[in-house]
């Protein structure tokens, strides 16, 4: 075997462990330098092309409903209506992964719009429950710390190049179960029999998504600092290795994705 088809064998075994161990981020594809490569890849239909997509649409309209949603709370406390908002938005989260992959529709926006429509709901949710105090402040405050915290993850990884981790099962699942627990929440207000039915089961479905929200938090965090250490480490290692070293790729790596070679190690040690 020659020296460069070990090196190259190294190479594939070194980016198979950095992937592992970054929490299966992986770096943006795209030109040289930091913060690009945001749009569609190669090969990928435009932005407005994905956006007419059946699965896609239905989470622009998810999307839409959510100042509809505050209004309703906020504004004439039309619970009702609100709470109709509340649960077409949930099974519109449930229908565009399911159309996605049934009329194979799948896309780039339609992991980020996704996502980023379960957070709108989220925060718009406690925010509103805050301010009718149907939810305590300490609460709120918990949850909201970590949408920022993520979102400062996110910032971080731009930085680095690093594509927006995936959303994990613990992720959507507190996101489920939150979306079960809301309309509890708003069910609960009153002395109805109902709302005497539905309290036990709105605290038990907050407390259980609350403490699975803030644990996926932890998780987005964890892979954050995994995949810039190993960047930096990476970077480190190259720019302190002597000239000529022929090691192989698995002890002396860039680890900057200013390419789109470059950019299959970011993370590597």
């Amino acid at each position: 075997m020659s020296e460069s088809a070990g090196s190259r064998q190294r190479d594939e075994l070194s980016d198979t462990r950095s992937d592992r161990a970054a929490g299966g981020l992986e770096p943006r594809p795209g030109g040289a330098g930091r913060g690009t490569g945001a749009g569609p890849a190669a090969g990928e239909p435009s932005l407005m092309r994905q956006a007419l997509t059946a699965p896609n649409l239905l989470s622009l309209l998810r999307v839409a409903g959510v100042p509809l949603f505050l209004w309703l709370l906020l504004g004439p406390e039309e619970d009702g209506w609100a709470l109709l908002v509340l649960v077409l938005s949930a099974l519109t989260d449930w229908l565009d992964g399911k159309l996605a992959r049934w009329l194979n529709q799948m896309s780039r926006l339609g992991q980020l719009l996704d996502p980023a429509a379960d957070r709108l709901y989220i925060v718009a949710t406690l925010v509103a429950f805050l301010v009718r105090d149907i939810v305590p402040w300490w609460a709120v405050g918990a949850l909201l710390l970590r949408e920022a915290i993520a979102g400062v993850c996110v910032l971080v990884l731009r930085h680095y190049r690093f594509a927006p981790p995936e959303v994990t099962y613990v992720g959507k699942g507190a996101t489920f179960v939150l979306m079960y627990a809301f309309p509890l929440l708003l069910l609960m207000q009153g002395d109805s029999t109902a709302a005497e039915i539905a309290r036990p089961l709105a605290y038990a479905f907050m407390i259980w998504g609350g403490v699975l929200y803030l644990w996926s938090g932890a998780l987005y965090v964890t892979q954050t600092i995994l995949a810039v250490t190993r960047f930096r480490r990476g970077t480190l290692v190259v720019e302190a290795g002597p000239a000529g070293d022929d090691r192989g790729a698995d002890e002396v790596r860039t680890g900057r994705p200013d390419t789109a070679d470059g950019a299959k190690g970011a993370a590597t040690d």
